[in-house]
Parts: C-alpha cells; structure tokens; sequence
C-alpha cells in the first residue's frame, strides 16, 4: 500500500513538474493583443499550454524582455517596428512563422476640427517618435495631400525628409502611449489604434482619416531567433490564426483591428 501511495505522489510530481514545462510568458500591450491573447488561453489551456500574459504600457520593454529571456515571445508590433528596433539596438529578434496576426489601421485625432479641411496654417501636429511610426504617420498625412516627403516611399521618414509643407505644419514628436493625452494641446495627433482604443476613441468613428485594411503593418508575433520554432509558440501562433480568433476581432473592434489572416 506504501509503495502504491509513493507511486502515486511520484506520478502526481511528474505531471506538475511537465504542466510547469508548459508556461508560455508573452509580453502584449493591453488593447486589442493582450485581449486577443486572453480570448485564446482556454484553447491552449486544453492543449497543455499555460499562457501567461504581461501587460506593457510602452514599445520598448516587451521587446526587452523577450530578448533578456525574461518572456518568451510578444504580441505588440509590426515588422518596420521591430526592423527598426533590431537595427538601433543591435539585436536580433525575428517574426515568428506564420505570425502575422491583425492590422490596426493607424488614424488621425482631433479634439479642435471635425474635419481635415479645417486644419488651419501652423496646426500643431503631433506624431510618434519612434522612428518606424513617425515614417507610418507622415506617409498617411503625405496621402493626404498635407505634405510631400523627399522619398514618397520611405517608411521611416521623419520631420525633416518633408520637402514640401503647404500649411507650414508644426510637428511634435512624442512616445506613442502619450499621444492621446496630448489631443488637448495639439491641433492634430496621429495614433496608433491600440493606444486610441485604450483612451476610448473609436477609430472608424472619430478618425478624421485612418489607413485602409491594406496596410503592410501587420503585427506579429516576435520570438528571439533561437525559439521561433519552438513548438509552444507554435502552438500559441495556430491559437491566434483560427476563424474563431478572426471572428472575435472582427466582432469585437468592429473594423479598428482587422484580421491578417
């Protein structure tokens, strides 16, 4: 009897000590990614899986983290964001197989017009600094007809590769999370979606101009080189490229996010 009790307690270690093999850490800003990954925790759950979300307020430290081998994977950016973190910081994070997972259409706000037509001459307008979302955001006011940039093309445009500026625009540049806070003190402010969402502005409603669902910033499902095929991100990545997934997003942002998939 003593040894099946033994046995039995050696088989439960086991499986508490494989279940604990199978946590999978993900970094995600709150609105839409680390909902998204909420919403497919079950499903992974029953796979064996254990998924662990933590919640970032800014662009840097779930790519930090990740590479510091703190996390295992993030859910946060698009390519051109983490082409360009990779270059600046010397590092070598990379997209996950298949892991392309939503867009979010990036928009312009303004609490003083309702209409882009009533931008004055020397608006003051506010867009990320960070050097992939500062190329988005003037592309989409270069689209616009508000300005015109040296290279139309280039992705990582800033203020200064503007060659022509009819309304003598002012820009500030500012970490993307605070752009919705700066709505007050700004004439215009170009924001990312996830952050818009999160100060409960509804981008098809109360942009006055967003991208298309074309746009090539897809966000990704990032990993360090040396776990991009790991069979738990995987996992985590089939999760999240489900018509499940993609009937979640589109029901719940009603076009703000859109499916990649």
């Amino acid at each position: 009897m003593l040894k099946k009790t033994l046995s039995a307690l050696a088989l439960a270690t086991l499986a508490l000590t494989s279940h604990a093999a199978d946590v999978l850490k993900v970094a995600a800003t709150a609105v839409p990614h680390a909902e998204i990954l909420q919403f497919v925790k079950p499903q992974l759950q029953a796979q064996g899986v254990d998924l662990q979300v933590r919640e970032f307020s800014d662009y840097i430290q779930p790519n930090a983290a990740v590479e510091d081998k703190q996390l295992d994977a993030n859910f946060f950016q698009h390519q051109p964001y983490l082409d360009s973190y990779n270059k600046d910081r010397k590092s070598s994070l990379v997209l996950v197989p298949n892991g392309k997972i939503h867009v979010e259409p990036f928009g312009a706000y303004s609490h003083k017009i309702k209409d882009i037509k009533a931008l004055k001459d020397g608006a003051v307008v506010a867009i990320p600094n960070d050097p992939s979302n500062a190329g988005r955001a003037l592309l989409l006011l270069q689209k616009q007809g508000l300005i015109e940039l040296k290279d139309p093309a280039n992705i990582t445009a800033t203020p200064i590769d503007i060659v022509k500026n009819p309304k003598k625009l002012k820009f500030r540049e500012l970490e993307a999370a605070l752009l919705p806070r700066a709505l007050a003190d700004v004439d215009l402010a170009l924001i990312n979606t996830n952050y818009a969402i999160e100060a409960k502005l509804n981008p098809t409603k109360d942009a006055l101009f967003i991208e298309g669902a074309d746009s090539p910033y897809t966000n990704i499902i990032t990993a360090r080189a040396d776990r991009a095929n790991d069979p738990l991100i995987q996992k985590l990545v089939k999760a999240l490229r489900t018509p499940e997934v993609k009937k979640f997003i589109l029901e719940k942002y009603k076009g703000a996010v859109v499916p990649a998939f």
